[in-house]
């Protein structure tokens, strides 16, 4: 890919819908204009998009094969592995970082941001090609990326790890893993006949409100991201380079393991876009848990104040673009038709 076709890339992800409605939100709070979004629709908004999200999957997802499934979701299961361990590495030696906070920033970047995952779909489809059924499934097992982190914590502390399986509990009873997995389950028994009963609901196509809803949904994410730009300060020029040279890095080896896996191009994008996001909304809960002394300053702004933004205008065109030469040059992934 030359840079004429990433430029284009940019330039069509940033005049896209989702990019200028979180454009949007972050000016609305940076001029202080009186906007609010109601708490309450905010969680409604954000269970709608990831059952809808699964119950998608679910339906794609009953006629896939293992044989299509397993290396993807061996491919997840390493990188929830590899990529926390990673960050606390580099935060341990490179950073300077003690444990704690070093343990609760890798929870953030080894775990999935459910914005980053979806706005990385809508990129998908706004080129017009698809990605496979069981997607989701390699975001929830992605979720693991959380206990890796805060393992390697507690043994950097020397703590016992009689906690660690209220940790798993509380990962594996999530609301994202349980509305991605509870909406594939649904999706896949109710198959495709079921699923046009209540697709003007649920469809991520044209003739669904998924579409509508995440341009709202950015909205409000542009305006908490705003906020926290005001400890920007606090974390300082480390952790803005961490907060984005590390989502970069960590998608590039997501899309390349992705698509040696056997994944088409959206879906290895995807995958690259799952591997490169920071948490902010479940993993935080987790790291407060478990380790109390970590600065949520340090951990939260650098997730949702830094790398969010990055994403959402620079990381993932930039993700895409990779993920386009890599299987274009490299793998010979396949490429799905939009909603196939």
């Amino acid at each position: 890919m030359d840079l004429a076709e990433t430029l284009v890339i940019l330039q069509r992800n940033l005049f896209s819908p989702l990019t200028l409605a979180f454009v949007l939100g972050m000016i609305a709070t940076l001029v202080k204009s009186d906007i609010e979004f109601p708490e309450q629709a905010y969680k409604f908004i954000a269970f709608y998009l990831m059952f809808a999200i699964g119950l998608n999957g679910g339906v794609e997802l009953a006629g896939t094969t293992f044989q299509a499934f397993a290396w993807p979701a061996l491919a997840t299961i390493f990188l929830a592995i590899l990529l926390p361990t990673a960050c606390y590495g580099i935060l341990r030696t490179v950073f300077r970082f003690d444990v704690a906070n070093a343990a609760g920033v890798a929870a953030l970047y080894g775990s999935v941001s459910s914005v980053t995952f979806v706005a990385g779909i809508g990129v998908v489809e706004n080129a017009s090609i698809g990605y496979e059924g069981f997607i989701p499934t390699l975001a929830a097992l992605a979720e693991w990326g959380i206990i890796v982190a805060l393992f390697w914590g507690r043994l950097g502390l020397k703590t016992p790890n009689d906690a660690i399986g209220k940790v798993v509990q509380e990962t594996l009873t999530g609301r994202s893993v349980i509305l991605l997995m509870g909406g594939l389950l649904i999706g896949m028994i109710i198959g495709e006949q079921g699923f046009a009963r209540i697709a003007v609901v649920f469809s991520q196509g044209p003739e669904g409100l998924f579409r509508g809803v995440l341009v709202l949904f950015l909205i409000e994410m542009g305006m908490v991201a705003a906020r926290q730009l005001r400890d920007f300060a606090r974390v300082g020029p480390r952790m803005l380079a961490f907060g984005t040279v590390m989502p970069v890095i960590m998608g590039m080896l997501g899309a390349t393991l992705g698509a040696l896996s056997g994944l088409s191009l959206g879906g290895a994008f995807i995958l690259a876009a799952i591997a490169g996001s920071a948490s902010y909304i479940d993993a935080p809960a987790a790291v407060r848990a478990t380790f109390p002394q970590a600065n949520p300053s340090i951990y939260l702004t650098s997730s949702l104040g830094i790398t969010l933004p990055f994403n959402l205008l620079i990381g993932l065109p930039l993700l895409y673009a990779y993920t386009q030469w890599f299987c274009y040059s490299v793998a010979g992934c396949v490429v799905l038709p939009a909603g196939g």
